[in-house]
């Protein structure tokens, strides 16, 4: 199914708003229709000075006199192909004759008896129809664009749920600025697209259609002559179409690199006006937002071209109408060329109103040229979109979850090897057992694996060969809910959200209760701080990221987060690497008490937050190199030696 289709799909929701609006479409091309159509009347009013029921009694009259002289010219021709053709003619008559004596009863009753009045009746029809119809246009209008906000969040929350689900291996190959492309640029034209489809689409097509039905009533044989350049036109809007999509495509590649640009140089403008590169940075925007100007030109270029092709096609079928009928009627013939138009020749008045419906017809495919563009860029948006709901997590519940005891009796990496990118290694068939209980530190140069150890204990990522487990059950074989509830993070990659200090620690805990998080702000060290130093306390909103409190109150926020939550494993992932001596030592005044009753986990480079651990563990290019207490490694580990004299060189 191609994915325009199943955005549309998703207007089976909404079957209510779509079957008013498309009713609403409905009425306003019968009633487009109907006020050409109520010209005929208006033509014979004034070509004839009469009125209507006059009108009607003479066209009785006239119908009854072909019918006399066909059933004459029937009784003296032999049986042929020219007896045939005049009771074809005949049965036409009569049917019109018919359908006028089903009339006269109505206009005798309702019709005025003078030329004036029937002009006046019928303008005054005309002026209520219009009123009606330009209601309907309202609701229309307004149901369409009702239609667009609801697809528009229906899609934003099949992204946001689905992106919730995926893993960061996933997530990663799209990126941010990808993903918040596909949010808002993507969706809003699918959207835009679906509104125009079921607005505009929808209701210019039904009055082209009601116009070209009056017209084929008036006269079908000229109606197909003057359709006969349609094809062309088709034809040249479908490759228009084309181009426009791919233009789109390219457009929405290129609007994505400038959000990248925008995010980047926006969360690191320390770093960019630090050193100084607000014109390399300004350079780069412009760049890639004249790349983006481009390829919106090129849409609105190909855009541009269809409304000249439908106006000259539109005008050219016109002109091949005009013609032919002019003929037709001047000369009072019933046929052009050799082919048979009409049994009877046409009256002008009926050739004025076959015009002013084809006219009518004309006014909205030339509407119609406005919205072609925005339909062909939802129809290019959904191709870009919807795969990306298809992508499926890496990291997902096995069919059958297996668990284990709480408290756990010991984690086990078991000659784990991982890789992020081929060939690549960051773990390489490590092996490590850690009991329940105990506090171990993770140290080692950049690169060795030790955020990566967290990652796969936290099963954002799984090993490539080996197996991580909990007691006896591989992290494979547990339910995600389990594992995860288990543990409790405190890490630089863990930010605050922009809400409140409250909501903050409770983050994870929904049900904390207000004693609760206070409870967990004291054994973290924070509830002072919060209470003194904030202006609404726990209702003060920390900003984005927390940027409205400092590095160590930011993580002592982040430790109570994580205490509230009451893990069996407790991971800190450099918790104390941005704070000051003061933050560091509430923090691990706070650690100290916490960590009793449960496994930790530390990663980090500052050697005062050692002393915290019951083992050191390092690594170094993926494997353990070295595994005791400070004393022990000091003696025996020559990595760890490495690493303490380039540490207490970067300190001297």
């Amino acid at each position: 199914m191609h994915p325009f289709f199943r955005a549309i799909g998703l207007v089976r929701h909404y079957r209510g708003t779509l079957i008013a609006c498309l009713a609403c479409s409905l009425l306003v091309a019968l009633l487009w229709g109907g006020n050409i159509g109520a010209l005929y009347p208006v033509f014979q009013v004034i070509l004839h000075n009469r009125s209507l029921p006059d009108w009607l009694d003479d066209e009785l009259a006239l119908r009854r006199r072909t019918l006399e002289e066909l059933q004459a010219k029937i009784g003296q021709q032999p049986v042929g192909q020219q007896v045939a053709l005049l009771n074809r003619q005949k049965a036409a008559e009569q049917a019109a004759l018919e359908r006028l004596m089903q009339l006269r009863p109505w206009v005798q009753r309702f019709a005025p008896r003078t030329a004036f009045g029937t002009l006046l009746a019928v303008m005054l029809v005309v002026l209520l129809a219009t009123a009606v119809k330009d209601a309907c246009l309202v609701g229309s209008i307004v149901l369409s664009a009702r239609l667009n906000q609801l697809i528009t969040r229906d899609l934003q929350q099949k992204l946001f749920s689905h992106v919730l689900r995926l893993d960061p291996a996933v997530f990663s190959r799209r990126g941010t600025a990808g993903m918040m492309s596909h949010m808002y640029q993507d969706i809003n034209a699918i959207a835009g697209g679906m509104s125009q489809l079921f607005g505009s689409a929808v209701r210019e097509p039904l009055k082209m259609v009601v116009c070209l039905a009056g017209a084929a009533f008036v006269c079908w044989q000229l109606l197909l002559l003057s359709l006969v350049l349609a094809p062309a036109a088709a034809v040249l809007l479908r490759l228009l179409g084309g181009s426009i999509r791919r233009a789109t495509h390219r457009l929405l590649r290129e609007n994505m690199r400038l959000q990248e640009v925008v995010l980047e140089t926006f969360h690191g403008l320390q770093v960019v006006q630090s050193f100084g590169m607000e014109s390399h940075e300004e350079e780069r925007f412009v760049r890639k937002s004249w790349d983006c100007y481009r390829r919106a030109m090129r849409i609105a270029f190909y855009s541009s071209l269809a409304k000249p092709i439908t106006e000259l096609l539109g005008l050219a079928i016109v002109f091949v109408a005009l013609l032919a009928g002019t003929h037709l009627v001047l000369n009072q013939q019933t046929t052009l060329l050799g082919i048979p138009f009409s049994d009877r020749p046409l009256e002008l008045a009926e050739l004025l109103v076959f015009y002013g419906l084809l006219i009518g017809a004309a006014d909205p495919a030339r509407r119609l040229s406005d919205i072609f563009g925005a339909v062909h860029s939802g129809i290019a948006a959904a191709e870009r979109f919807f795969p990306v709901l298809e992508m499926q997590p890496v990291i997902t519940d096995p069919p059958q979850p297996r668990s284990t005891g709480r408290p756990h009796r010991k984690i086990c990496f078991d000659r784990v090897t991982f890789a992020y990118t081929d060939n690549q290694p960051v773990l390489q068939e490590l092996t490590l057992e850690i009991p329940f209980g105990q506090t171990i530190a993770l140290v080692g140069p950049n690169g060795s694996g030790k955020t990566t150890l967290l990652n796969l204990l936290l099963r954002f990522y799984d090993p490539l060969s080996g197996a991580v487990r909990l007691d006896e059950v591989d992290l494979r074989e547990m339910a995600l809910a389990d594992l995860r509830s288990r543990i409790g993070v405190v890490s630089q990659q863990f930010p605050l959200f922009n809400d409140t200090v409250f909501e903050n620690i409770r983050y994870g805990s929904p049900d904390a209760t207000l004693q609760e998080v206070v409870e967990a702000a004291r054994r973290a060290h924070c509830h002072r701080f919060i209470e003194e130093q904030l202006e609404h306390g726990y209702q003060t909103v920390v900003g984005e990221n927390g940027s409205r409190l400092s590095g160590g109150q930011r993580q002592r926020i982040a430790l109570a987060r994580a205490m509230l939550r009451d893990p069996e494993i407790l991971l800190l992932d450099e918790a104390t690497s941005q704070v000051d001596v003061e933050s560091e030592q509430l923090i691990h005044k706070a650690l100290e008490q916490f960590k009793q009753g449960r496994t930790v986990i530390l990663v980090t480079h500052r050697w005062s937050t050692l002393s915290l651990a019951d083992r050191i563990v390092v690594l170094e290019k993926g494997r353990v190199v070295g595994d005791g207490t400070h004393q022990q490694l000091i003696e025996t580990c020559p990595a760890y030696q490495r690493l303490r004299e380039w540490t207490m060189l970067k300190s001297a």
